[in-house]
Parts: structure tokens; C-alpha cells; sequence
């Protein structure tokens, strides 16, 4: 009689532990990150009071005599299913498109977590909203990435510049026209690059002097220069013939390197002579003068790529992702963080999108993944186990009440 009201009070414990399970669930629908736990229950000691016995010749077998004594909570496990999706706009809020943690440290301690409320503080450090460092791999000079060595915190310095290209080479294609009259002048400038990263105009001039032939000519900032061929040849078809390239020199801008270089006449959009519209043009050059950080975008792979004044990206560092092979065995620390266990298997840390590790998603945040109408139905689950496990405590009281008046 007593086993029974001791079983309706393990079942108000465990139902009262599953109510504040499903009650922090909920709590935290809208909590960007979080992952719901879910609660499994098993039966408690069990009492025998009668032991099994086999069949005989004269008499069967019978089975065990045994009285369950309630019931305890077996695990509370956390559920690791996707969030939704929000966009926010937010360059530095970043969302995991399936599985992985983000890496934080702070303090000489290390955590993880799916909340990827991020920001820049002033010192230009990665961090999430308490302060820790958010780590991976910052790049090298060249812009190159070793995700194999071990991560650290992710910086970028506000100062940050692209040091200036000489020019080396200048692509000019179109078309001279072939009913041009002799010793008319087609003309085509573009602005170069010298080695401190300052700008010079030059001007390349084509004059036809006989058909299927033009003499070049070409000045920096008005200053003649050396052409190494001054003749150009076309072929009867209108191609060209020769040169289909020819250097440039003599020419030193001052406190500067003297500019040598290139000039292409066969690129994707040659150098030409048919009939028609003039439309030869300086297409493009390698030179970019000195450029400061400007903007920033984050890639599927974790990539941080600078966009810089003069036009040019190059990619500053890389967010590390972290995969465990048993993420319930993550110990919850709090502010959406979790802590790597004996249970949970050590981190596996690489770059999103490989390995088995989701991609991100920049300017969007992972929902909480708390589903509002099963929460509700595990809500009521609970409370009618709670109801019916406080039935047996007073019918188990009634029943020793009639024991206890049996003497009147």
C-alpha cells in the first residue's frame, strides 16, 4: 500500500521535471540558436517477490512476482533538428545551413553554439554578444588560407590596405576601320599605374598609312615614349598580322619606378580591321593603385572577403565550423553556448561546407527549432500525468484512512 503512494510520488517528480523541460522550451521559442531538449522516462527499481521456476514433469513453470516501484527520468537529450531561418540584413549575423557550431573563446575557455549574433568591437575582433572571440583562420599577405593549423581569434584591422600594382600589361582590342582614309588618325587612352600607385594617362595613337597598315605612336601624361614596333600589318581577311603585342619604355614618372610594360593586341576582343565602326579601345590594364578597406562580405564557406577602394576584393580570413559525433552529449552552459563532454566525442573542427559540416548563411540567423504545438501537447502530457500521479497519492491516503479507522 505504502509502494504505491511512493510510485504516484516519483510519477509527480518525473512529470514535474518533464513540465520544466517542455516550460524552458518554450520559454526560448524565440531565442535565435537555441536547441529544445526532450525528456524519456524509465521505470525505477523493481521489487521480486516471487522468483521464476522452470516446468517440471508433474507441474508447469511460473513466472516472477515482481512490484514496480515508480518511475525516473532516464535523460533529458537535446534536440539538434534545423531552425528556420530569418533574414536579418545584418552582414555579420550568420546562420549554419546544417550541422556545426560556431567556435568562441573567451577567458582561456572554449565554447560552442548555433547563435550566430556576431559583431565587429572596436579593436576590429570578431565577437559574439558577451564579448568571446569568434575563431578560424586569418590570411596570409597573398590573400591564401591554412585551415589545417589550429584557429584563433578573427581580426581585421580597420587600416587595412591593398599595397598598389605597376602596370605590366595593357589590353587593347576593337576594330580600325578598313575604308578609313590614309593618314587619318585613330586614337585610345587608358590610365596606368606606376609603383607608388599614382595614376598616368596613356595615349596610344593608330594613323593609317597605307591600306592594310598603320603606324603607332603612344605619349604618357603627354610625354612621348619608346614603342619597341611602330608598324602595324593586317592580313587581307582583316586580322592581324603583326605585332600582336609590343612594350612600352622610356618614360620614369618622378619618385617613381620607370614604367615598362606591355601592350596586347590579341586578347579575348583582338585587335581587327573591317569595314565599319571605329571601336578599337584600351580594354583594360593590370595596374591598381593603393586601396583601403571599404566593405566586407561573408561566403558559404565561412570565407571574409574585403572590398577595397580601388575596386579590388581579397579575401582577410575564414570562420571555423566544429562537428561532434554525439551532439546531445554537449553540456549546456547557458547564453546558447555548449561545452564539449566526455560523451560527446571531441570537436572535429574544419571549414563550413566540408567534411559533413553545413554551410553559412550570411545576414540571416537560425530560429530556435522549439516546435510550439508539440511543446503544448507535451504540456498537456505532463499535466495529466501529473494529475493522475497525484490520484494514487490521495486513493492510496483514503485507503490507509479506512485502515487506520477499522479500530472504531
Amino acid at each position: 500500500m505504502m509502494r504505491s503512494m511512493f510510485s504516484g510520488v516519483s510519477g509527480l517528480r518525473s512529470h514535474q521535471t518533464m513540465m520544466d523541460v517542455v516550460g524552458h522550451n518554450i520559454a526560448n521559442v524565440n531565442t535565435a540558436g537555441f536547441k529544445s531538449s526532450q525528456v524519456t522516462f524509465e521505470e525505477a527499481l523493481t521489487q521480486t517477490l516471487g522468483g521464476p521456476s522452470g516446468a517440471g514433469v508433474e507441474r508447469g513453470g511460473t513466472n516472477p512476482i515482481q512490484l514496480g516501484l515508480g518511475v525516473k527520468i532516464a535523460s533529458t537529450d537535446g534536440v539538434f533538428t534545423q531552425g528556420a531561418t530569418q533574414v536579418t540584413g545584418r552582414p555579420t549575423d550568420l546562420a549554419i545551413q546544417g550541422d556545426g557550431f560556431f567556435i568562441l573563446e573567451g577567458g582561456g575557455e572554449r565554447v560552442y553554439t548555433r547563435a550566430g549574433t556576431f559583431r565587429f568591437d572596436e579593436l576590429g575582433n570578431l565577437v559574439a554578444p558577451g564579448g568571446m572571440q569568434v575563431l578560424g583562420w586569418m590570411a596570409d599577405p597573398t590573400g591564401a588560407i591554412d585551415n589545417q593549423v589550429s584557429v584563433s581569434p578573427i581580426t581585421l584591422p580597420l587600416t587595412q590596405v591593398i599595397e598598389p600594382n605597376l602596370t605590366t600589361e595593357v589590353l587593347i582590342g576593337g576594330n580600325l576601320p578598313s575604308d578609313l582614309p590614309v593618314g587619318d588618325v585613330h586614337r585610345t587612352s587608358i590610365s596606368i599605374v606606376d609603383s607608388r600607385g599614382e595614376a598616368h594617362d596613356l595615349l596610344v595613337e593608330f594613323q593609317k598609312t597605307a591600306a592594310n597598315t598603320w603606324s603607332m605612336s603612344a605619349t604618357v601624361d603627354g610625354n612621348p615614349v619608346t614603342l619597341s614596333t611602330t608598324t602595324l600589318t593586317f592580313d587581307t581577311d582583316g586580322t592581324l598580322a603583326s605585332p600582336t603585342s609590343f612594350t612600352v619604355s622610356g618614360y620614369t614618372p618622378p619618385g617613381a619606378d620607370p614604367l615598362n610594360f606591355t601592350v596586347r593586341l590579341d586578347g579575348d576582343a583582338p585587335l581587327v580591321q573591317y569595314g565599319g565602326v571605329a571601336t578599337a579601345e584600351a580594354l583594360s590594364q593590370d595596374g591598381n593603385p593603393i586601396g583601403f578597406l571599404r566593405d566586407f562580405s561573408i561566403g558559404a564557406d565561412g570565407s571574409i572577403n574585403g572590398v577595397f577602394s580601388n575596386g579590388e576584393s581579397k579575401r582577410l580570413a575564414q570562420i571555423a565550423t566544429a562537428t561532434f559525433n554525439n551532439p546531445s552529449g554537449l553540456l549546456r552552459k547557458g547564453e546558447s553556448q555548449f561545452t564539449a563532454s566526455v560523451n560527446s566525442g571531441q570537436a572535429l573542427i574544419g571549414a563550413p561546407g566540408g567534411g559533413g559540416k553545413g554551410t553559412i548563411a550570411a545576414g540571416a540567423l537560425e530560429m530556435s527549432n522549439v516546435d510550439l504545438a508539440q511543446e503544448f501537447t507535451n504540456l498537456i502530457i505532463a499535466q495529466r500525468g501529473f494529475q493522475a500521479n497525484s490520484r494514487i497519492i490521495t486513493a492510496s491516503d483514503e485507503v490507509l484512512a479506512d485502515l487506520v479507522n477499522m479500530k472504531r
